[in-house]
């Protein structure tokens, strides 16, 4: 059995637009779906971090959400692994981080070179799968001034720019905004529909990079 890492953010965790911490159930989370749908081929493993960035810091937060700093510690946790899917950004492009997709895929570059270079004691290296996150959404939320607000339409180029990066390291490449929107409940987050539709159409991708 083929194993697959899901290294995101609370699109990941499966953190729903109702807000207040709460979370969609186990079966509708993206990476839940991926494995369902694999039919016994492959389990994914959902490391997914409310808040999470790339490669910058947060210091508003308890937790460490510099995605650079954790995923080495994650990759010898869970190997062997065959594929690494990595989804994030949404959280790059605050206003108080960094505000732009471009730094979020330079990120996503770097997250794919530890990947790519980590001295596993043993197994292969994996494949990379680099995943753009869907749009944000008009919301009473994510407007101006809320601190979760990018300063431009920058979301709009995770896409352009993470196709990019995925070619100039060698990864596979997804955009999520073609088969999911963020909710306009809070403009960020998914609702269990879309959710489960980034599981569903990343399943024959994954099944071609994995041969299965």
């Amino acid at each position: 059995m083929k194993t697959i890492l899901a290294f995101g953010d609370s699109l990941t965790f499966g953190y729903s637009p109702e807000g207040n911490g709460v979370r969609h159930a186990y079966e509708d989370r993206w990476p839940s779906v991926l494995e369902a749908r694999l039919g016994g081929g492959a389990r994914v493993i959902a490391e997914g971090l409310n808040g999470r960035t790339t490669a910058f810091d947060d210091h508003t937060a308890a937790a460490d959400r510099n995605g650079v700093r954790v995923l080495p510690t994650l990759l010898d946790t869970h190997h062997p692994l065959d594929l690494v899917i990595i989804m994030l950004g949404s959280n790059d492009i605050k206003t108080f981080i960094t505000g732009s997709a471009f730094a979020a895929a330079a990120g996503m570059k770097r997250l794919a070179q530890i990947v790519r270079t980590y001295p596993y004691s043993h197994g292969g290296v994996p494949q990379v799968l680099l995943v753009a996150p869907p749009h944000l959404v008009p919301s009473p939320l994510n407007g101006p001034p809320a601190l979760v607000s990018p300063r431009t339409e920058d979301d709009k180029l995770f896409g352009f720019y993470y196709e990019r990066a995925a070619a100039e390291i060698g990864a596979h490449f997804f955009d999520a905004a073609t088969v999911a929107q963020a909710d306009p409940r809070d403009g960020v987050h998914l609702d269990a529909a879309n959710t489960r539709a980034i599981g569903e159409s990343l399943t024959p991708l994954v099944k071609q990079i994995l041969g299965l």
